[in-house]
């Protein structure tokens, strides 16, 4: 007889749930989330278990590898699947759901997630970081312009290096007010400082790395840019296709059809990681707006532009973008826009520009 496992993972408590290949519920057991602690509970059952399904959730990449350690044949399971497989459940609990999650093993009804590799998951911790420092440093700006307003001050042409003496010297008459600035803009500089210090560690990875170089050397596509695609992607290899990719991402379009009556295409599905689906918009963005050479992908972009609108072509040429970073990744070859060029062109372009963008940040 086979049996089937179901996690329910929860910060502090785990729900243990174990089946049979009919159906039939052989343990339901709560345990601290440790991996270890799962282990013991699933001893009797070791030599004929077969699938031990878990949710992707913030502590996969720590518990998934640990099972795998161990022995058991962990499975990590894509989160809106399950919430979808098991969104007829009357009552939410931790014992429902870890008994959802064993018949979902059981029957083969699943869709595995991907566990990245520890470096990925490393890197992708420095560029959150890097976003959330830059968030709260613009919440800080924007909170100094907007109470300064109450005033009559208005700051809207004032850039960011001299937005600090322009503040200090419009509340400079009013005691309360100048304390008030000075704590916010000791704190907006603070966080400047430590933003800046993320950047250049960004930048200093993807300087060294001769895949982000490469990616580099698209139009557009800066160090943030390359770096988020390529952690996001970590093995190339899991992709048949490279157009896949741009799926993988939410950068295709939604589809609804049923019947012969309704056959609707909506907007782009949004699925994925939402900081490289930015980072690819802006690259495109960069490409559409700020680069002034010659380029085939600009060239399509604008043809879309002139038919459609500039935010469908922008979203057009991401979509592009992540499908052509992909096929350089796979194939070792570099990015040529224009015809005119060489593959030994575009690798000396790329090669400078990291130089170039190293030799900055030092």
């Amino acid at each position: 007889m086979e049996f089937f496992c179901g996690l329910d993972v929860s910060m502090d408590e785990t729900a243990v749930c174990v089946v049979d290949g009919e159906g039939a519920v052989h343990l339901q057991a709560a345990v601290v989330t440790d991996p270890e602690a799962v282990l013991d509970v699933l001893k009797p059952f070791l030599g004929r278990l077969r699938r031990v399904g878990h949710e992707a959730g913030s502590l996969s990449p720590w518990l998934h590898p640990e099972l795998r350690k161990l022995g058991l044949p962990a499975i990590c399971l894509e989160t809106v699947h399950v919430r979808a497989a098991m969104s007829a459940q009357r009552n939410k609990t931790d014992k429902a759901d870890a008994l959802g999650i064993a018949h979902l093993m059981r029957t083969g009804w699943f869709r595995q997630a991907y566990i990245k590799s520890e470096s990925c998951y490393r890197t992708k911790l420095l560029l959150t970081h890097r976003r959330n420092l830059k968030a709260k440093f613009l919440d800080l700006e924007n909170a100094i312009r907007h109470s300064l307003k109450s005033f009559g001050i208005r700051l809207s042409k004032v850039g960011r290096g001299a937005f600090e003496q322009a503040v200090r010297k419009a509340v400079a008459d009013d005691p309360l007010s100048a304390e008030l600035m000075d704590a916010m803009l000791t704190a907006r500089a603070a966080l400047w400082k430590q933003y800046c210090r993320l950047h250049d560690v960004v930048v200093k990875i993807v300087a060294r790395n001769e895949t982000c170089r490469r990616f580099m050397a698209i139009p557009g596509v800066g160090p943030v840019t390359a770096l988020s695609f390529m952690t996001a992607i970590d093995d190339p290899s899991r992709f048949r296709r490279s157009r896949d990719v741009a799926a993988y991402f939410g950068l295709t379009s939604r589809r609804w059809q049923s019947g012969s009556t309704i056959d609707v295409q909506g907007r782009i599905s949004k699925a994925g990681d939402a900081d490289v689906r930015r980072a690819l918009y802006e690259a495109a963005s960069g490409l559409m707006t700020r680069f002034k050479g010659s380029d085939k992908v600009k060239s399509w972009g604008q043809a879309i532009a002139k038919r459609s609108c500039h935010r469908k072509a922008c979203v057009a040429v991401a979509r592009k973008l992540a499908v052509i970073m992909h096929a350089i990744w796979t194939e070792g070859t570099f990015y040529v826009g224009d015809s005119a060029a060489s593959q030994a062109d575009a690798g000396r372009r790329a090669h400078d520009k990291a130089r170039k963008l190293l030799g900055a940040h030092r």
